[in-house]
């Protein structure tokens, strides 16, 4: 299995047997997972365009989100269905056609350049605007700039971002663990109830040094015991926070 990159936010993935690709699919992507070896520097939950190709030629696009950090490469979470995909890669015979690629299947794969071609634009596209552009934009865009807007390092951006109703829980959270967050930023997720119900979104306020002490204090009641426990054995942001946490522990075991 080969991998390259095609672009900003898109891999290539070559397997060069059909049996290859049956093992991967045995270990990985029949349950909606994928290994892409040598690309361990990609943020976690960050979305990718991702183009498998069979031996032969056959080839499919799939969106892929980042879960993990493997000592080759990163853990893909791939949207989509498991067998649909077989199916496009491997004809029901079981083994990939070694000639051309009957014309529908030029087709997809001229539309799959078309799509690397345009993550490429877009990438460079929100490069090139200016700060007022980003923040005229944040509030609008859709999921693909939305994408490449969280990686921005100004927290007026972010802000400008958690404004837009299109907005999902995963890119709030993606927003709450950010090393750009801001104190308005982190008040704006405090004070929207659907974002600050979901547990995941105020353990990654709590851990973020960059969340006022005061944010992250009021949100540790909230805490389960275990993620409690976590903070006083020293993953804590504060002295504060710890003294807090370890106070809340001895209340539920006294």
């Amino acid at each position: 299995m080969r991998v390259s990159p095609a672009g900003p936010g898109a891999f290539t993935v070559e397997f060069e047997t059909a049996e290859e690709l049956r093992a991967e699919h045995a270990s990985n992507l029949s349950a909606g997972g994928l290994r892409l070896s040598g690309a361990s520097k990609l943020a976690l939950f960050s979305t990718l365009s991702v183009t498998l190709r069979a031996p032969g030629g056959r080839a499919a696009t799939v969106r892929a989100t980042v879960v993990g950090q493997l000592p080759d490469g990163v853990a893909l979470a791939v949207e989509g269905s498991p067998e649909k995909l077989m199916e496009a890669l491997l004809p029901a015979g079981g083994e990939a056609p070694a000639g051309g690629e009957p014309q529908a299947e030029e087709l997809a794969e001229a539309e799959e350049a078309v799509d690397v071609e345009r993550a490429g634009s877009l990438w460079d596209r929100i490069r090139a605007l200016s700060r007022t552009e980003k923040l005229l934009l944040a509030p609008k865009a859709d999921r693909s700039e939305r994408v490449l807007l969280l990686q921005d390092n100004d927290p007026q951006v972010l802000y400008a971002l958690l404004k837009n109703p299109r907005i999902t829980l995963d890119e709030v959270y993606r927003v709450a663990k950010s090393s750009f967050l801001s104190y308005q930023v982190a008040e704006l997720i405090l004070k929207t109830s659907h974002w600050i119900a979901n547990q995941d979104v105020r353990v990654a306020l709590v851990h973020n040094p960059k969340t006022p002490p005061a944010f992250a204090l009021r949100l540790l009641p909230t805490l389960p015991e275990s993620e409690l426990r976590v903070i006083a054995r020293g993953a804590a942001t504060s002295m504060a926070l710890k003294t807090a946490a370890l106070n809340r522990l001895q209340g539920f075991t006294g």
